[in-house]
């Protein structure tokens, strides 16, 4: 049964969520179509472009991405707390990267306004704009519908470029962001467009390793969390660790050849290394509604009042 967003996204709940976007039937988002020969590989700096001109308005961080021939990945972390911190002034000069400011809040930043009432109901207004830089809907939006009116303009015609809004997962805890972090990064590998994780410039991954400017921000890692509140609470280390040994499990000419000495990660979240390879399976952690321990879905389920969610099987050792 289709979900209303404000289930699907719950601030309260997990800041952390992964997204997926896929265009309408064979579409090509930023591939090469090898029916027709045509090559839309430029499109990929759109969505890049695009990220970061959202990352300057919205108070949500990436964590992953992967930009694929007809569908993307992001792992975004929403930080509402940062949208409630802005003032009225830092709000309106956000959202005017974007959109018109409403005529009641211009004349309200020009201080043209000589009734309180009017100012009251300007004030509200500018509330409106704080809770949407936090809001998922409209980050989606704003990217989503940007590279459809550029695709459509350039293909010179009309219609759906995407075939939803937009799907989200809540990622309930630690383990399954690491999970989702990594099944994000693999998306090339896994399509054996390339041969090791880091080759890939589509995806999160060749941006942490590499500085470029033309990327979008990442959330960094952080070893330290307690110092440092705002980020990743793992050494990036252990991350590259943990996505080199899972994308060596998954290659096919290496099926089942697990080394033994598991990435020291899995150990501190308490994972057993045969679930994390299903769960990054294919067709595995894009299924369901959140992603997360048994035990983080099951408390998801009573606080939305459901009998049981749907997620990938991450289990504990």
């Amino acid at each position: 049964m289709t979900r209303p967003r404000a289930e699907l996204v719950s601030v309260n709940d997990t800041p952390y969520y992964h997204c997926i976007g896929r265009c309408v039937r064979r579409a090509f988002l930023c591939g090469k179509d090898t029916l027709t020969g045509q090559d839309f590989s430029h499109r990929k700096a759109w969505v890049m472009e695009r990220l970061k001109v959202l990352q300057s308005v919205f108070t949500i961080e990436l964590c992953a991405y992967a930009v694929m021939s007809n569908h993307y990945h992001l792992v975004v972390h929403v930080d509402a707390k940062a949208a409630a911190a802005l003032d009225d002034d830092a709000v309106m000069a956000r959202w005017e990267l974007l959109f018109a400011l409403p005529l009641l809040v211009s004349r309200y930043r020009a201080g043209k306004l000589t009734c309180e009432a009017e100012r009251m109901v300007a004030r509200s207004h500018i509330d409106k704009l704080r809770q949407r830089l936090c809001d998922l809907s409209w980050f989606m939006r704003c990217l989503n519908e940007h590279i459809a009116r550029k695709a459509n303009e350039e293909d010179k015609c009309k219609g759906r470029f995407w075939e939803a809004r937009f799907k989200s997962q809540a990622i309930l805890d630690e383990a399954g962001l690491l999970a989702c972090m990594a099944y994000v990064d693999l998306n090339p590998l896994r399509a054996k467009i390339v041969d090791t994780p880091e080759a890939s410039a589509d995806v999160s991954l060749s941006a942490r390793l590499g500085s470029d400017d033309n990327k979008p921000a990442l959330l960094p890692f952080v070893t330290q969390f307690k110092d440092s509140p705002k980020g990743i609470p793992f050494a990036l280390t252990d991350y590259l660790a943990l996505v080199d040994w899972t994308g060596r499990a998954q290659r096919e000419d290496k099926r089942g050849f697990i080394s033994q000495e598991t990435p020291a990660i899995l150990e501190r979240l308490g994972l057993d290394a045969d679930s994390f390879l299903i769960a990054l399976g294919q067709h595995q952690l894009s299924r369901g509604s959140v992603i997360g321990h048994k035990q983080a879905q099951s408390a998801y389920a009573k606080a939305h009042h459901r009998r049981h969610v749907v997620g990938p099987p991450i289990k504990a050792a």
